[in-house]
């Protein structure tokens, strides 16, 4: 599935009883796709494409994404052997992992 693809469909597949206690917003940048802000607040997520300020961005390829996505790729792993960057506060990205 193409990261837009995910992204322009995650606001109606997303459980909300996970998003309860989560107020951060995460910026994906993956490569050769694009960039979308999703925002989680007060139990609401809303995606927004194109860049903007947030909490944390994440930075990763197009496979990394897809690898993680499917769940061939440890997200953990990724960050640790450089595949996935994050930058910002490491305590909401650490909230990611529950959410999707």
């Amino acid at each position: 599935m193409p990261a837009r693809e995910f992204f322009e469909g995650l606001e109606s597949r997303v459980d909300e009883s996970k998003l309860t206690g989560v107020n951060n917003s995460y910026l994906f940048d993956i490569e050769g796709e694009g960039q979308w802000v999703v925002d989680v607040r007060d139990g609401k997520l809303t995606v927004n494409e194109g860049g903007g300020d947030a909490d944390v961005t994440i930075l990763s390829s197009a496979e990394t994404f897809e690898k993680i996505r499917s769940g061939d790729q440890n997200p953990t792993t990724a960050y640790m052997t450089g595949k996935l960057k994050i930058k910002g506060d490491m305590g909401a990205a650490m909230k990611l992992q529950k959410l999707f």
